[in-house]
């Protein structure tokens, strides 16, 4: 069976953001999780402290590295999910806080259908996967543990997103060993090259889901680079227009109307412990161990 996925997180600059980051990710996954902070050389001497302070604390397998100098966004994160040559990576911005129990539910949207190439939680700032409005940054959620709740109750039917959100991503190692790594020749930020990596993966008959049943918050969207939708144009001429049509026609109004209703009938908050203890077990059963190996 294949093993849980690593948690990849590109550190920025942002020390608060990253602060907040670390101390969701340590409190809402399980023990022993791989993660790895991969600075391309973004954080000064507060933020290395946050990483270091961190590092002697956190209950998960984390490991950090950094470079010496910049080598630039995409390439920088193409590097490290080669160097995890095919597990399966979840990758999460350095601005995100996840909700608990969120990697236990992208293991799990994985595990119900082998053709996802990627899973995308739910997001307050997530384009077509945001929140309670798509295509709408809304502030972050007060009580992200209920909301996360919430998002358990919700039925796992994994719609089709148009592409991968930035926020936060489980990309199926497999799949990426056949549609490529990302193109740091094209595209300066992650954002577009995920879009194209997305695309990649559609063509090849991949398909790119909603996790309904996780959410991670972030203050604000990500977005492209100068010139990166102009090339993201020409190598994908109907993109611009699929996106349009996606949030004009809003096919996920009906999911996003019932994890509002969800959330507003959840009245007992002392039951979130009882149901991420589950959810942790079943996953467990679907992808069991933690890997011994640093990343």
């Amino acid at each position: 069976m294949a093993e849980s996925p690593i948690v990849l997180v590109p550190v920025g600059v942002d020390d608060d953001a990253l602060d907040a980051c670390l101390a969701a990710l340590d409190a809402g996954t399980p023990s022993g999780t791989r993660v790895w902070l991969a600075d391309d050389a973004q954080a000064g001497p507060r933020g290395l402290a946050i990483i270091e302070r961190w590092l002697g604390r956190t209950r998960l397998q984390a490991d950090y590295t950094r470079r010496q100098r910049p080598n630039g966004e995409v390439a920088h994160l193409d590097d490290a999910l080669r160097a995890c040559g095919d597990a399966d990576v979840l990758v999460l911005a350095p601005d995100a806080v996840p909700a608990p129990g969120w990697a236990a539910q992208l293991s799990a949207c994985f595990a119900r259908d082998a053709a996802i190439a990627t899973a995308t939680p739910w997001c307050n700032a997530g384009e077509s996967a945001s929140w309670p409005r798509v295509g709408e940054v809304m502030p972050m959620p007060d009580d992200l543990p209920r909301l996360a709740q919430s998002c358990a109750a919700m039925p796992p039917e994994h719609p089709e997103l148009p592409a991968a959100v930035a926020h936060a991503v489980l990309i199926r190692g497999s799949a990426r060993a056949k549609a490529g790594g990302l193109d740091a020749a094209s595209y300066t930020s992650w954002y577009a090259a995920l879009i194209d990596l997305s695309m990649r993966f559609a063509g090849l008959g991949w398909r790119n889901a909603l996790c309904e049943t996780a959410f991670v918050a972030r203050g604000g969207e990500g977005g492209p680079c100068d010139g990166d939708m102009d090339a993201l144009a020409v190598r994908w001429p109907a993109w611009h227009q699929r996106m349009a049509t996606f949030l004009m026609t809003d096919p996920l109004r009906a999911s996003r109307e019932r994890l509002s209703t969800l959330l507003a009938d959840m009245s007992a908050p002392d039951r979130q412990h009882d149901l991420f203890d589950a959810a942790g077990d079943d996953v467990q059963a679907a992808s069991p161990g933690n890997g011994d190996d640093a990343p």
